[in-house]
């Protein structure tokens, strides 16, 4: 990754992404998404599919990060990838993480990816979310 810029489509949902997330916006969420979108979380073997359950793990995640914030973007030569560096903290253990972002050719958001370290925020994280999300399993399978 160099210092190459997003597509203008991918650019401006990913301005869209900041607002909406700054609002905790996520029900907003569906003109940003690719029909088939697919987010992979860092605590799950198998991805989460469609629009459904991301919305339901970011809105989610939104209310168990603390003190969250960006501190870095890098795109791939393409302009169709970008990842984002973040910090937050979860009960006290902070953590790093990166968002890995892919959009289409419309701009639209087609995966969604996070990565996070060390384990022990992982870890936090992962008993935080499993606890408020265990009630959805089939919206997270794709099944509701």
């Amino acid at each position: 990754m160099t210092g190459a810029l997003l597509q203008p489509a991918a650019q401006q949902t990913l301005n869209t992404w900041h607002a909406l997330l700054q609002r905790n916006a996520m029900e907003e969420l569906d003109p940003l998404l690719s029909d088939d979108i697919v987010f992979r979380s860092p605590v799950a073997h198998s991805p989460y599919p469609g629009r459904d359950a991301i919305k339901l793990v970011l809105k989610t995640v939104n209310t168990v990060f603390q003190n969250f914030r960006y501190h870095r973007e890098l795109v791939t030569e393409d302009g169709l990838s970008v990842a984002l560096e973040f910090s937050a903290e979860v009960n006290g253990r902070a953590l790093k993480g990166v968002d890995l972002l892919k959009f289409d050719a419309q701009g639209r958001i087609r995966e969604f990816e996070v990565m996070i370290r060390p384990m022990s925020g992982l870890q936090a994280l992962a008993a935080e979310m499993g606890e408020r999300l265990q009630a959805h399993t089939s919206t997270l399978k794709g099944t509701s």
